[in-house]
């Protein structure tokens, strides 16, 4: 019996970190298809556990949150700093904002996370900080050498990227979707159909816009039908969508 015991013990340890690192990884697939608000409860089937041994690892959907997309948002950060130390101030905004939207094309949780707020994700709030301090650096030196407008604050900047960014994932899996049933996939489309607007957008900072040709093909109507769709509350989850005929 005493052995018995001094071997259940070790095997629990075992057992539940196993459990973690099952619904970590399911949290992380599941929040990538559906966006953080997914049912927890879906996330605990893939995992192959119950919900009771799902929140007694992560009491709260935001301490899931944070254990699955911490290491992410470090990534981010990472690159911000990068951004900041760049010799030429617009190479290294664009530079950062091409890290932050290619992670915001990747999954919907990351895009839920970087345009949203999430009360309780202690790493969200130091990653938002961080980017508000990126961007602001930036433009103030952009400002300073004249090459943005004078009248841009950085809350009109983050403001834009964020109506922008929750618009990623509907781009992205539209032109996917019409790519795909297309006799030939068109060049330019997913994942980096967001390109084009975000070049835009940023053009549109710029005392004396450049003219060069925008990145990625524009929209055709049929795409264009295509986001407005996933943009709306009646959207399809993954696997969801209808065949194409």
């Amino acid at each position: 019996m005493t052995v018995g015991a001094r071997d259940g013990a070790p095997r629990q340890r075992r057992d539940a970190r196993r459990n973690r690192e099952l619904l970590l990884e399911a949290a992380h697939e599941v929040f990538t298809e559906q966006g953080l608000d997914a049912a927890l409860d879906v996330i605990a089937r893939r995992a192959g556990v119950g919900n009771a041994t799902l929140y007694r690892h992560f009491p709260t959907r935001a301490a899931l949150v944070d254990a699955v997309f911490r290491d992410s948002l470090t990534g981010t950060m990472d690159a911000g700093e990068r951004a900041r130390k760049a010799p030429d101030a617009w190479t290294g905004l664009t530079g950062y904002l091409e890290v932050v939207f290619g992670a915001l094309a990747a999954d919907r949780g990351s895009n839920d996370l970087m345009t949203t707020h999430l009360r309780g994700v202690d790493s969200l709030e130091a990653v938002h900080e961080h980017n508000r301090r990126t961007v602001d650096t930036l433009l103030t030196r952009l400002r300073d050498e004249g090459t943005v407008r004078a009248d841009v604050t950085t809350e009109d900047v983050l403001f834009g990227l964020a109506a922008l960014g929750r618009a990623v994932p509907a781009l992205t899996a539209a032109t996917a979707a019409t790519a795909a049933g297309a006799s030939a996939p068109a060049a330019g489309t997913a994942p980096d159909a967001w390109r084009r607007p975000l070049a835009l957008f940023l053009g549109g900072l710029r005392t004396a816009p450049a003219a060069a040709a925008l990145p990625a093909l524009a929209l055709t109507a049929a795409e264009l039908g295509e986001v407005l769709r996933e943009l709306g509350p009646h959207r399809t989850r993954a696997g969801d969508r209808e065949p194409r005929a």
